[in-house]
């Protein structure tokens, strides 16, 4: 006789085998979610390469592409329904010459048109001259694109940001984080890629379009500025800084994301005594990456030595009597309206793990931001 005992464990044992066929089913579904993403991605971008060769048969044919284009998508839509709309084809044709090499009439090479020509004839061609014949003709040369990783409305986005470093920089970043297309969205006008270069050397602009961000050192972390325009905070309104920090505490998981990678958050207003005395640090993070604590004190009013100090004796303690022998040194930030450069410098030893930030409460000027680090850019070329 069966007890209540052994319907118990059947029960169970049905759950597990439940979850597991679940577990299974998503996992394929996502997987076949994932290859038909890229398989579009990368059909669309043969369309696109289609387009263009079709167009740059003649220019005659140039001429009349906007009708060809209209044909197209009329035939296309009746045959496969949405999808396949004039702009869509345009954002096709946009997508293959973005991501393809191209020399156009003014700036291609002399060539000898009667030379013979190796051409491939399959869509992942290396090369290819197209109606070489014929004066006054782009000449087309298309590279085998990157593998590509992300969905179509990714490269929506992608395809339109005009540096090329920049553009790899965020698909890269995109892909590594598995950021949504808001995400991406959010990282691209809150100019990340500029506000990571302004805090670095030229060697590292040059490794954030090959590798994107990598956190290997404290200087790492930096942003200039750090965006909090998600806080939804208002600069005319008065605000203290514990506001401030009540705002970043209930929009955490967007503030980790803007701090970027590898960041846990241990604690708000940490305490700590000595000397009888207590002392609380605003912010406590976790670095994973960077094996460290990561303490923040917020300040809104103008950063003094005597506030650099405090940051120091923090930071002392927390490398005294928190870190574990296999971690690395603590990192202090002072989160500000204005970093002073010179303040930092004076009141800190060169070897110090302490850095002063400014964060802002809207979006930076994106232009103003590529203008600066255009500027930052052609300064470190004389210098060198």
């Amino acid at each position: 006789m069966e007890t209540e005992a052994d319907n118990s464990n059947i029960l169970s044992k049905d759950n597990q085998l439940y979850s597991k066929v679940v577990e299974l089913i998503q996992l394929a579904r996502q997987k076949i979610a994932t290859v038909v993403n890229l398989t579009m991605v990368h059909t669309y971008f043969e369309v696109g390469r289609m387009i263009v060769e079709d167009e740059q048969q003649g220019k005659e044919r140039a001429e009349y592409g906007k009708a060809v284009l209209k044909d197209l998508s009329v035939r296309l839509t009746e045959k496969f329904g949405k999808g396949f709309s004039e702009q869509n084809l345009r954002n096709m044709r946009q997508f293959f010459t973005v991501y393809s090499i191209y020399e156009t009439p003014s700036s291609k090479l002399k060539r000898n048109v009667n030379k013979s020509t190796s051409i491939r004839q399959t869509p992942s061609s290396e090369l290819k001259v197209i109606d070489n014949q014929i004066n006054n003709v782009f000449v087309v040369s298309v590279v085998k694109p990157t593998k590509f990783t992300l969905s179509w409305s990714h490269y929506l986005i992608l395809m339109r940001i005009e540096n090329s470093a920049e553009r790899n920089f965020y698909e890269i970043e995109a892909t590594n984080e598995n950021w949504s297309e808001s995400q991406l969205k959010r990282q691209y006008h809150a100019s990340l890629y500029e506000r990571l270069a302004l805090s670095r050397n030229k060697k590292e602009v040059m490794k954030l379009a090959n590798e994107g961000q990598t956190m290997l050192k404290p200087e790492d972390i930096l942003k200039n500025p750090l965006s909090l325009e998600f806080l939804g905070m208002e600069e005319k309104v008065s605000y203290s800084e514990s506001d401030l920090e009540h705002a970043i505490i209930s929009k955490l998981q967007r503030f980790l994301l803007e701090m970027g990678k590898g960041f846990l958050f241990e604690a708000r207003q940490k305490r700590f005594t000595f000397d009888g005395e207590h002392f609380f640090v605003d912010l406590v993070f976790y670095n994973r990456l960077l094996q460290c604590y990561v303490l923040i004190d917020l300040k809104i009013e103008k950063l003094t030595h005597q506030d650099l100090g405090q940051m120091q004796m923090y930071v002392n303690y927390y490398d005294r009597y928190e870190k574990q022998n296999f971690e690395k040194p603590t990192i202090g930030i002072l989160l500000c309206k204005k970093k002073m450069n010179a303040l930092v410098e004076l009141t800190l030893p060169p070897d110090a793990n302490i850095y002063a930030a400014e964060y802002s409460l809207y979006l930076p000027d994106k232009q103003l931001l590529q203008q600066k680090l255009a500027e930052w850019l052609i300064e470190f070329e004389d210098l060198e």
